[in-house]
């Protein structure tokens, strides 16, 4: 009888520790950038140590990206889960061929799109570009935006050449003048440029809104089959985000040094310099006017009508087919 009664104590203790540890096990989640892991991204390596994520039931891997077009093209075929790209090279993918993946969250309220030229080299605008060598990676979006961007300027599109290269050599091409011009959202001037001078050169940005770009670009996407199996974990995953973007602006030296810990090859100096120029696109008077996270209609028309042109879509498509951003929790 003893021997019985223990046998029902052990059983029962074991299905309880079952039970408390299926009721608290961690999701797993793959989280891609869309970029090497610098300053910009300190929300999300800062955040993922701060335990954000854990916070929500969730246990994070943050990998860095390869560009927008690769990172929606992991989360379509679903090797990550969450993804950072611009909302440029989503729509296109999306009216293309109707890539089965949405933005879930909007980053960046307006456009840090930029080529960096060396001051040596006498380019100073986006006009007299013919000819000239441009750094990309596959799918990048700048290369989306760049036929409006040129004829603005009055300069022919057609006429550049592209250079396939890795993000992470992209810098070192341009130092070494193998490239004319390259690539890179605007908070990343501060580093590029402290590696240009140790050279004897000087970088210096061209931002797209010169030109009359102020569009939507970084955004979370995640695939549409998450959205419909998992909405409740969409929205844990989205209110930690949000957690991490507003702790990060309001502790960027720590947020830096937890970055640095996941990121030594990102010293203190270049993350903090580059957080505080990615904050001004998060944090600023149309997020207020909009809501952190969401869209106003006229500037997504406006941001699609662009994409539309320079990548020969159906004018008529409506954008918010590739937008849900229900999950994402009220400020």
């Amino acid at each position: 009888m003893k021997q019985f009664k223990k046998s029902v104590f052990l059983v029962i203790a074991s299905s309880f520790v079952f039970y408390v540890t299926s009721a608290f096990a961690l999701d797993k989640v793959h989280l891609q950038t869309d970029w090497i892991p610098s300053g910009e991204h300190a929300m999300y390596f800062g955040g993922w140590e701060k335990g954000f994520w854990k916070d929500e039931g969730i246990d994070i891997k943050v990998t860095r990206g390869y560009g927008s077009g690769d990172t929606v093209t992991k989360i379509a075929t679903g090797a990550a889960d969450f993804g950072v790209a611009d909302i440029g090279a989503l729509l296109t993918a999306k009216a293309r061929t109707n890539v089965p993946v949405k933005t879930i969250m909007q980053l960046y309220t307006h456009s840090p799109h930029s080529l960096f030229v060396l001051k040596s080299s006498g380019i100073n605008s986006f006009r007299g570009l013919e000819g000239k060598k441009i750094g990309i990676t596959p799918g990048n979006s700048h290369k989306v935006y760049f036929p409006s961007v040129a004829e603005r300027a009055g300069t022919d599109p057609n006429k550049i050449i592209w250079v396939n290269s890795d993000g992470a050599a992209m810098a070192a091409l341009l130092i070494a003048k193998r490239i004319d011009a390259a690539p890179f959202y605007s908070m990343h001037h501060y580093y590029q440029n402290k590696q240009a001078k140790k050279s004897g050169e000087e970088i210096v940005k061209l931002p797209f809104e010169q030109v009359g770009f102020t569009i939507y670009s970084a955004s979370l996407i995640t695939s549409e089959k998450m959205l419909n199996t998992k909405p409740g974990l969409v929205k844990r995953f989205l209110r930690a985000t949000q957690r991490a973007f507003k702790w990060s602006n309001n502790n960027k030296t720590e947020a830096c040094r937890l970055h640095v810990k996941r990121n030594p090859v990102v010293t203190q100096d270049d993350c903090e310099g580059s957080l505080r120029a990615t904050v001004k696109f998060v944090f600023n008077e149309h997020a207020a006017m909009t809501g952190l996270g969401k869209h106003d209609d006229k500037r997504l028309d406006f941001t699609y009508k662009h994409i539309a042109t320079a990548q020969k879509l159906d004018p008529n498509w409506d954008p918010r087919q590739a937008i849900d951003t229900s999950h994402v929790p009220l400020n």
